[in-house]
């Protein structure tokens, strides 16, 4: 198995996050460098900021800058793949359990996922859809974004960003 040779950004050590921002798991660019998103063709960086949560955009190596903003980061699989669709269903479930006494412990006021199959396995949801989720954790809302991966195609950037604003708008949270 491949370690970070960091260890990626802890959220809401601080203050009670405003957004919790869930990956599928770390792809092996982030496993090598211990950064979320760390694949250059990702656009969870360019939409984070296009869609207001920060007012630059961040490099992989600068995530625990999001703390900052009331943002946090975290996965719901830890182990490393090239694909999304390497990691089992068990491992999705057992993420999901894992997930759900982080933040009930963290208390973000939102848990956003990003990745709709995964969020559907990890939470035993077929029908979940992007957007705001009925289900909660706690005092804490959920809502399922797209993918920010580049294997993602049937979501352009401008849509992508589109939805990303819609939480930010929900969660109160901006720039700054």
């Amino acid at each position: 198995m491949i370690r970070p040779k960091r260890r990626q950004a802890r959220s809401g050590r601080h203050k009670r996050s405003a957004v919790l921002f869930c990956g599928i798991n770390p792809g092996l660019m982030s496993a090598a460098t211990g950064h979320h998103f760390a694949r250059p063709g990702n656009r969870f960086w360019p939409v984070l900021h296009r869609s207001g949560f920060t007012p630059r955009q961040l490099a992989p190596a600068e995530q625990e800058e999001l703390l900052s903003y009331g943002l946090g980061i975290t996965n719901v699989v830890d182990r490393p793949s090239a694909r999304a669709d390497e990691v089992s269903k068990e491992e999705f479930r057992e993420g999901g359990l894992l997930l759900t006494e982080k933040v009930a412990r963290l208390r973000p006021r939102w848990l956003a996922v990003v990745g709709v199959t995964a969020y559907r396995i990890a939470f035993d949801d077929k029908r979940a859809v992007i957007g705001p989720q009925e289900r909660t954790i706690g005092s804490t809302r959920i809502w399922v974004l797209p993918n920010p991966s580049g294997l993602n195609a049937s979501w352009t950037l401008p849509r992508m960003t589109e939805e990303y604003e819609r939480l930010r708008a929900a969660a109160g949270s901006t720039a700054g």
